[in-house]
């Protein structure tokens, strides 16, 4: 084994990253940086059983939203609607408001936060409503040491070298 190697380099799980500050998750639940977007779900202000997708294109800064069906958003026209403006200030309590901005490609200053005036355009909400009911499923885990089924993929800790 090579000593310079890290703890984390031995290891085949990831540490979670705890987020910059505390945040609530009522009206946010899910928000991530993934797929050249920073994309999550918003819970509805009028009906509790209604949440929207939305996402930020990096670079371009293209917005989308949408409810979990792809009906979209009533208030997204060339400028953020309050979802996307809350999946934002979210992003910046997980991830801290450099670490997003750098994501996004953009210049952020910290008195003024991110500028959100992209184009439109729609994208499909089911992809990342699917990576939210997976990420409530295994909330539903109980606490475990063994291996669950569908990550058999994985190398058990210390078996790859």
């Amino acid at each position: 084994m090579d000593a310079d190697r890290t703890a984390w380099e031995q290891r085949s799980v990831v540490r979670v990253v705890t987020p910059v500050e505390p945040r609530k998750l009522a009206k946010v639940p899910f928000v991530e940086l993934a797929d050249g977007r920073l994309q999550g779900v918003v819970s509805s202000g009028s009906d509790i059983e209604r949440v929207y997708v939305s996402s930020i294109t990096a670079g371009s800064l293209a917005m989308s939203c949408s409810t979990n069906n792809n009906r979209p958003c009533g208030a997204l026209h060339g400028y953020a609607c309050k979802h996307v403006r809350l999946l934002a200030d979210e992003a910046i309590l997980q991830y801290g408001l450099d670490r997003v901005a750098r994501y996004l490609r953009v210049e952020a200053a910290p008195a003024t936060g991110l500028q959100l005036n992209g184009p439109v355009e729609r994208t499909p909400a089911a992809v990342v409503f699917s990576r939210f009911l997976r990420h409530l499923a295994y909330l539903e885990v109980p606490d475990s040491t063994e291996p669950l089924a569908e990550l058999h993929w994985f190398p058990a800790m210390g078996a790859v070298r």
